[in-house]
């Protein structure tokens, strides 16, 4: 008796995935709860466990596949009744051999299939709400759901294309790069993009098309922050087992700030702004696979030690492909740390639907005026990017300076003033 490997339920406003890569093959023996392949989420990446102990002997959905919940990857034979199916599967490779030749041919059955399913499926709720918003047609949009089920997605890809009527499809389709010279092409390289930098590529974009954004900067001087961090971090690192960073501090101080200027924690919902009374920290971390945002959750309530030890936490997971939908998810701000791949100063983008984003950058040696002195002090270009649409000026300077004010008197942190 075989049993069905599955697409697990994935987390909150995820639907569908992309088969990844497939740790076995066909004929390979499996041990229950085993790895055995990945699946691509626009969130995440996550490990597929063996429901059974048994032999692969059969793959479904092979790798760049997209699948939606409960779809079948494979399939698990019991003991070594599943030996006799590897070279059952193995006596079928010539077919594919036979479909490679007529690919046109199976193109047109297969395009025919899809317009027909496209129409099957109503958008989803947010979708079809989107739709109507802007005046749009659910046949204007090509669907990337399940039988070809309009998404939120998908209609903010077709209103960042400017999409408005049926003709203005097709402009889109012309936006392509120009051909490259014979004698370059061929040492070119055309790689697909995996899901999750389709989705960090579309969130962006869409930042910038739906929020009024704006970006005020100020600098901060770290030497009370790194004269603390010096004095302490070894019986600090002693007793939490966790090093003492500069990430601690600055989340503690954005939590201080956000509770004095609620606008720039909350977020836009139509005709309505939802104010947030608890700060869900996002600290964005660079992985080979793209950029994540892991979520810190009620970091106001939390130490300064507690804040590093779930930065380290998450950032692990991040790095090792292991975060899950719930590390991912209900930001209420971001904090983005440019400075430890050295830059000195940037404009991040906002983290949608959040109203404000907190650039930190490279600490430089810097001549300051202080007390009618120059002096040289270590100094941090800050940045603050946020929404104008809810977040007036005079609140995001303000913002910006109760930052700037914990950190130059670190010890307001520890007080909670």
């Amino acid at each position: 008796m075989a049993t069905e490997i599955r697409v697990p339920t994935l987390g909150e406003s995820v639907s569908e995935a992309t088969v990844g890569t497939w740790f076995k093959k066909v004929g390979d023996a499996i041990k229950a709860d085993e790895p055995i392949l990945e699946l691509e989420t626009d969130k995440v990446t996550i490990e597929v466990p063996a429901p059974a102990a048994g032999t692969l002997s059969e793959i479904v959905a092979q790798a760049g596949e997209t699948v939606g919940l409960g779809a079948l990857l494979g399939q698990i034979a019991e003991g070594a009744g599943a030996a006799a199916a590897a070279p059952a599967a193995a006596e079928k490779k010539p077919e594919p051999a036979a479909a490679t030749a007529a690919p046109a041919a199976a193109a047109q059955p297969a395009a025919a299939a899809a317009t027909q399913t496209s129409t099957s499926m109503p958008p989803a709720p947010a979708a079809a709400k989107l739709i109507a918003e802007n005046n749009l047609s659910a046949d204007q949009i090509d669907g990337s759901g399940k039988r070809g089920q309009v998404l939120k997605g998908d209609v903010l890809a077709a209103v960042a294309k400017g999409i408005s009527a049926p003709a203005a499809a097709e402009p889109a389709k012309v936006q392509g790069r120009a051909p490259a010279p014979a004698e370059d092409a061929a040492r070119e390289e055309r790689v697909k993009m995996t899901r999750l930098r389709q989705t960090i590529a579309r969130r962006l974009k869409d930042a910038q098309n739906t929020a009024a954004m704006l970006t005020t900067y100020n600098e901060v001087d770290m030497s009370a922050v790194m004269s603390l961090r010096s004095k302490y971090k070894d019986i600090f690192e002693k007793k939490h087992g966790v090093k003492l960073g500069f990430m601690g501090f600055f989340t503690k101080a954005v939590t201080h700030a956000l509770k004095e200027l609620p606008a720039v924690n909350a977020e836009v919902d139509g005709t309505e702004i939802i104010y947030k009374n608890f700060c869900h920290v996002g600290v964005a971390v660079g992985t080979d696979k793209g950029l994540v945002v892991p979520v810190v959750r009620d970091a106001d309530q939390m130490s300064i030690a507690e804040i590093e030890k779930e930065i380290g936490r998450l950032g692990k997971a991040a790095r090792d492909g292991t975060l899950s939908m719930a590390d991912m998810q209900g930001g209420t701000f971001t904090i983005s740390n440019g400075g430890v791949y050295g830059s000195l100063m940037s404009s991040p983008i906002l983290n949608a639907p959040q109203s404000g984003i907190l650039g930190m950058h490279k600490i430089q040696d810097r001549p300051v005026a202080i007390g009618g002195q120059v002096v040289i002090r270590p100094m941090m270009y800050l940045a603050l990017s946020y929404d104008h649409r809810i977040v007036d000026g005079k609140e995001a300077v303000t913002f910006l300076v109760r930052v700037k004010e914990s950190l130059e008197d670190p010890e307001r942190l520890v007080l909670d003033l």
